[in-house]
């Protein structure tokens, strides 16, 4: 009992760069969702919010919470380096936390504070094509460095732990596992409210939604495609939304969406509030959430908790992650994709089954949980530092 107490009152520097409402991706939201749980259960530990520009107030969950910026902001591989190796390592080095906490996996390399690192994939490993060159560069270079510099690393599908161990040759009992979550908010929608929003995006039509950051490793070219040929076979005036930000390397999918003859049923909305989100999912007739490569994808659990089915890739995390949740297509195929849609709009029933399914699926993941093993983590590297 009296290790307990010594541990809830240390402190814990945490990267929270990408802490910004508004602009949280998939690591922000883990990042968001985590913290605002691990600082309400351990009120007696002081947490340092380490960030790189203006913050918002409203990731200052609680008062045991203490924000520290540390100029210049780091949106490029050159600050990066400069604001991990430099003024994080400088921060650490001055003030001696008991911890430093990264959710986005960089590091301090010559930090000798005790770090717990999460690393949601290493899809750069595998696809650096999809990446400008120095990101690539910068990624492939300095992640197995991190990964033996931290004292544990959390990952968030099994999937990506064993990629982790295998790739960056670590022991196998410093990767843990949590699952991801997804936001609370995000719930059924009425069938009148359904109408409004079809109404709204697409003059009453049903409609196909993909969400993600628009970048090659999401596939949207080969969705593209997929979708022209479901339109051709398919007469019924069936839509694509598309909900995200672009990225980089999107001509890929411009030239497509220029060379198709639906082009103007493509229908891209940019990024949505959660709330827009939760109508926009709940009036679709599918998801097709269908990347080349993926940590978790987060969307897919969004779609289960709007009772809408998906339509996922049958590779890396996806099959984990929906089980038989999900009917799978083949992400360099658009045929493969094509047929997926076909079935999701002509097998009677398929989609109240899916639907079912994704019912019992969603109870498996919860940010609560994710949190609590995040925590686990951090106990571990700190009783074995006592």
């Amino acid at each position: 009992m009296a290790l307990n107490q010594e541990i809830k009152k240390k402190t814990i520097a945490v990267n929270t760069r990408l802490l910004m409402p508004g602009k949280l991706d998939g690591i922000g939201w883990f990042t968001f969702e985590t913290l605002k749980r691990i600082t309400r259960d351990h009120p007696q530990t002081h947490f340092i919010f380490l960030f790189d520009r203006k913050y918002s107030k409203e990731v200052i969950f609680h008062d045991n919470i203490t924000p520290k910026i540390l100029w210049p902001p780091a949106r490029h591989p050159i600050l990066w380096c400069f604001w991990f190796q430099c003024r994080v390592h400088g921060y650490l080095k001055r003030t001696a936390p008991d911890l430093f906490l990264s959710t986005d996996g960089f590091l301090p390399l010559r930090s000798k504070i005790p770090a717990v690192t999460v690393i949601h994939d290493i899809n750069f490993e595998h696809r650096p094509g999809d990446l400008p060159w120095l990101v690539r560069n910068f990624y492939r270079y300095f992640f197995p460095r991190y990964a033996r510099k931290a004292n544990r690393i959390v990952t968030v599908s099994e999937y990506s732990r064993r990629d982790i161990i295998n790739n960056y040759e670590v022991p196998e009992d410093k990767v843990d596992l949590a699952y991801n979550g997804a936001n609370e908010r995000y719930h059924p929608i009425t069938g009148e409210r359904a109408e409004e929003v079809r109404d709204y995006y697409t003059a009453g039509a049903p409609y196909f939604v993909f969400v993600g950051s628009l970048h090659p490793r999401k596939n949207i070219t080969n969705l593209l495609k997929a979708f022209q040929l479901f339109r051709e076979e398919n007469r019924d005036n069936f839509k694509l939304i598309i909900v995200g930000e672009k990225f980089f390397l999107t001509k890929s999918m411009e030239e497509q969406l220029n060379r198709m003859k639906n082009k103007k049923d493509v229908i891209f909305t940019g990024r949505l509030t959660p709330d827009e989100l939760n109508d926009l999912l709940g009036a679709a007739w599918a998801m097709t959430f269908v990347p080349f490569f993926e940590g978790f994808g987060i969307p897919v659990l969004e779609a289960m908790k709007c009772d809408i089915p998906v339509i996922a890739s049958k590779v890396t995390s996806l099959p984990e992650i929906a089980g038989d949740a999900a009917i799978y297509a083949d992400p360099h195929s658009p045929g493969s994709i094509r047929d997926a849609m076909m079935r999701m709009v002509r097998e009677e029933g398929l989609r109240r089954s899916l639907i079912e399914k994704g019912k019992e699926k969603r109870k498996q993941y919860s940010w609560d949980h994710t949190a609590e093993m995040v925590w686990n983590s951090i106990q571990q590297v700190m009783e074995n530092d006592a």
